[in-house]
């Protein structure tokens, strides 16, 4: 049975707040609330407000999730990366909590558009994680799974210190250049950056294993 710890007790803190805003406002919402937005900021669901404390409960489970991986995982390696999933899932309960105080600001507000304000947060999302994948080390869970990284230690060090230096760049560029140009513009610039930062890593996991294969056969 794991202690509860000073990051547990952050992330309560972190998790608490939306939790309470919620709690403050729910007579002031609507019935009827929108739940999904589309690419162009349009909503395209809407659902009861109640839904709101399903959306809650979202933080803790991820939260949990990580932090009992090491419990989970049939090859016992995240517990050399139990620092980095720690401070991953302090930051996905950080992530998750905002988006979810967007959501309600913005059905207070219906003049705010949330999309404004929730693509900038995941390039920061984008940021944070890449500056902790330098330390995350293999394992099937979190990273840059593909074949060749889960095949070679050297293959997955040197992809992961090329991806947390994309996905930091990536999602500092991000952030601030949504905050700058209209949200339509925005979602077009951030989807072609988070195809970018995402397969860039995947096809240099693929270089990296083709050279090592021929340096070996040579």
């Amino acid at each position: 049975m794991k202690k509860f710890t000073l990051m547990d007790g952050s992330a309560l803190v972190i998790w608490l707040l939306p939790a309470i805003y919620l709690l403050f406002t729910y007579n002031s919402l609507p019935q009827s609330v929108p739940m999904h937005y589309d690419l162009n900021g349009a909503v395209n669901r809407y659902g009861d407000k109640s839904e709101f404390f399903i959306i809650l409960g979202l933080p803790v489970l991820v939260y949990l999730l990580l932090k009992f991986l090491p419990a989970v995982d049939p090859k016992k390696k995240v517990k050399y990366s139990e620092a980095s999933f720690q401070k991953l899932a302090l930051g996905m309960v950080v992530f998750l909590s905002a988006i979810t105080i967007i959501f309600i600001f913005s059905t207070l507000h219906p003049g705010i558009k949330p999309g404004k304000l929730i693509l900038p947060i995941i390039g920061l999302l984008f940021a944070f994680m890449g500056n902790i994948m330098y330390n995350i080390k293999p394992n099937y869970f979190v990273g840059i799974r593909t074949p060749w990284t889960l095949e070679s230690e050297d293959n997955w060090r040197s992809t992961h210190r090329l991806a947390g230096k994309i996905w930091f760049v990536g999602g500092i560029i991000l952030t601030i250049t949504l905050l700058l140009i209209p949200e339509r513009a925005g979602t077009i610039v951030f989807m072609c950056v988070a195809v970018i930062i995402a397969l860039v890593p995947v096809i240099y996991s693929y270089v990296y294993f083709k050279r090592y294969q021929l340096n070996q056969n040579s």
